[in-house]
């Protein structure tokens, strides 16, 4: 019998995915800070400490780096923790348990020694919280052999990306916009997993193929439906995996619509657009291409406070119109 299939956001899809995860294996617990009778800095964690009491959902000190020190330290004696940051700007308190402990223990130790532990990011603008609260920095631990990296953009993909990172032996970073987390789509109930490491084509076409991660993919097929209705069609190619990346399914969209651009939100220079353009242009899909790629990515600027300078700052779905449009038609 099919699991019957609810409206949930990607908050409670994500709080979900925890629940079921900690009555499945007594082995994964919770931490972070303020995610216990608060619920989490976003509420994602909501009433888990009621239902799984203190032991399991801990609130931990204001430090990241101890934290991210204690998380590493619980998955590599055997246990499961899945350790939740208020901001994923504070990543960078967290570096040195991040990128130096739990990223190469498993290369160090000759492959002895697994680090299954989960590190969820709240990230990204529009909240009004500023250059320090808003960053969106999963280009930077992409880089790092070791870790996984996942941006999932819909509460189906949240729930099912979750248990497959809990279920992962290595750790997996993952990075959940703010402002998705009010956003609603279906969700089964029970258990299942969305595999890392795979893309998915959200939508069809064959004009244009464009790559993006995370609250973009929404924006690129609001604009899709746009330039639809001026005959141009959009194939809208959700990357949801930073790392490992699908490069199968971006080379076969590119190979069908001879065109690409990338939009994401975080800085353009040295992004994952750069990353993925490379891929293309080290690819048999580079043959294909009738127009130079096109990038679209954050300004080189901190986050600004006032609402409106913040919009400027990343693409807004007008943006993408334009770029698109222009890169069909030839315009550069």
């Amino acid at each position: 019998m099919d699991a019957m299939v609810r409206e949930l956001s990607y908050a409670q899809a994500i709080q979900e995915a925890m629940a079921i995860a900690m009555d499945m294996d007594e082995r994964v617990f919770l931490m972070g800070e303020d995610i216990g009778v608060y619920g989490g800095a976003f509420q994602v964690t909501g009433d888990l400490v009621e239902r799984y009491g203190t032991d399991r959902v801990l609130d931990t000190p204001i430090s990241e780096l101890g934290g991210a020190g204690v998380a590493v330290g619980a998955a590599v004696t055997g246990m499961r923790p899945i350790f939740e940051f208020q901001f994923s700007d504070f990543a960078t308190l967290a570096m040195e348990q991040i990128v130096n402990q739990a990223a190469k223990m498993r290369f160090m130790l000759g492959g002895e020694v697994s680090v299954p532990v989960v590190m969820r990011f709240p990230a990204g603008s529009g909240t009004g919280a500023a250059a320090q609260h808003s960053q969106s920095l999963e280009a930077w631990l992409g880089h790092v052999p070791g870790l996984k990296v996942i941006q999932p953009a819909t509460p189906y993909d949240a729930k099912g990306m979750l248990l497959a990172a809990v279920a992962d032996p290595d750790p997996v970073m993952i990075f959940e916009h703010k402002l998705l987390y009010k956003a609603k789509g279906p969700v089964p109930e029970g258990y299942y997993t969305v595999p890392i490491g795979k893309a998915d084509i959200r939508r069809e076409g064959r004009d244009l193929t464009i790559v993006a991660t995370s609250i973009m993919v929404q924006k690129a097929l609001d604009a899709a439906a746009t330039l639809e209705a001026e005959g141009i069609d959009v194939e809208v190619v959700d990357l949801r995996t930073i790392r490992p990346m699908d490069k199968q399914t971006v080379i076969d969209s590119v190979k069908k619509t001879s065109r690409l651009m990338c939009v994401y939100e975080a800085v353009k220079t040295l992004g994952i657009g750069a990353e993925v353009s490379a891929m293309i242009a080290e690819s048999e899909a580079f043959d294909y291409l009738d127009a130079p790629i096109v990038r679209l990515g954050g300004a080189e600027t901190p986050i600004p406070y006032n609402p409106e300078l913040e919009k400027a700052t990343v693409p807004q779905v007008p943006d993408i119109i334009t770029a698109a449009r222009d890169l069909v038609k030839g315009v550069r």
